[in-house]
């Protein structure tokens, strides 16, 4: 059993009938080389979803199909399928289809199969995601002149986050293109993945579970934790992926609570059970 203080202090465990999990930084560092699962956590999932607790996994991950990243992701012991991740494409296809949009991509190669039903002809918005080597100048010049030909432009961001951690260190993020072609049109994107209130409604809806029942677990101060606590949820910032010691002094956002790893937080949430 947990020490009294120890108790005391996970009030904020307390009536959870769900978890959200973020992707990147919590289970895994990803990397060139596929990346390497974070000490303790697959069997912290497996763990959750013995408990009972209902489970999502909610990724900004934009460089592969769910499909491939999931494959990867049980490839590193994760006990995960498709039909549990929340993610940013198939969010955007829907609303793609319902303002019958025609996009111009900017992402990853890996990602253009998550958009096979749509239609790219003569394009009347612009789907920005995290694109890695295909961010060159050409990539994000051919997006600009789409842009700002049209009347009123349309951007759509699958994310707006700042950097991310893979194995051989920090990488810039979506987030930073999505700014550069605001600035340049003149046009605020509509995010699409975390921290969009959208996105964090649809997951919770997936699960059944309101948000004063949920807690979400990131390693991102802004995207992850303030983006699930906008939302109504509890949210913890684990010390794990790109979190760094300054996140703790963040002046808006404040977690509910700060864990080593996904691990310890699984182990105070089923304590409270």
């Amino acid at each position: 059993a947990a020490p009294a203080g120890r108790r005391d202090m996970a009030a904020w465990a307390r009536a959870v009938r769900g978890l959200l999990l973020d992707v990147s930084g919590v289970l895994y560092d990803s990397g060139g080389d596929g990346g390497v699962p974070i000490a303790g956590s697959a069997e912290a999932v497996r763990r959750i979803k013995a408990s009972g607790l209902k489970l999502r996994f909610c990724t900004n991950e934009t460089q592969a199909t769910r499909e491939k990243f999931v494959k990867k992701l049980q490839g590193m012991g994760f006990d995960i399928s498709v039909s549990e991740v929340t993610a940013p494409a198939p969010a955007a296809c829907r609303i793609l289809k319902e303002r019958s949009l025609r996009p111009h991509l900017l992402v990853h190669n890996d990602l253009v199969p998550e958009f096979a039903e749509i239609d790219k002809s003569n394009p009347n918005c612009v789907v920005i995601g995290d694109a890695a080597e295909n961010f060159t100048y050409a990539n994000l010049n051919e997006a600009f002149r789409v842009l700002i030909g049209m009347e009123k432009p349309v951007l759509i961001s699958l994310g707006r986050g700042r950097y991310y951690k893979e194995t051989d260190g920090l990488k810039l993020d979506v987030g930073a293109y999505m700014k550069a072609l605001e600035y340049a049109c003149d046009v605020e994107a509509e995010v699409v993945g975390k921290p969009s209130k959208m996105f964090f409604e649809s997951a919770l809806a997936e699960m059944g579970v309101p948000p004063q029942q949920a807690i979400m677990i990131g390693d991102d101060i802004v995207n992850d934790v303030g983006g699930a606590q906008q939302c109504g949820m509890r949210a913890l910032q684990v010390r794990t992926g790109k979190y760094r010691p300054c996140d703790e002094n963040h002046p808006h956002v404040k977690p509910d609570a700060y864990v080593s790893n996904l691990a310890e937080a699984v182990d105070i949430i089923l304590q409270q059970l």
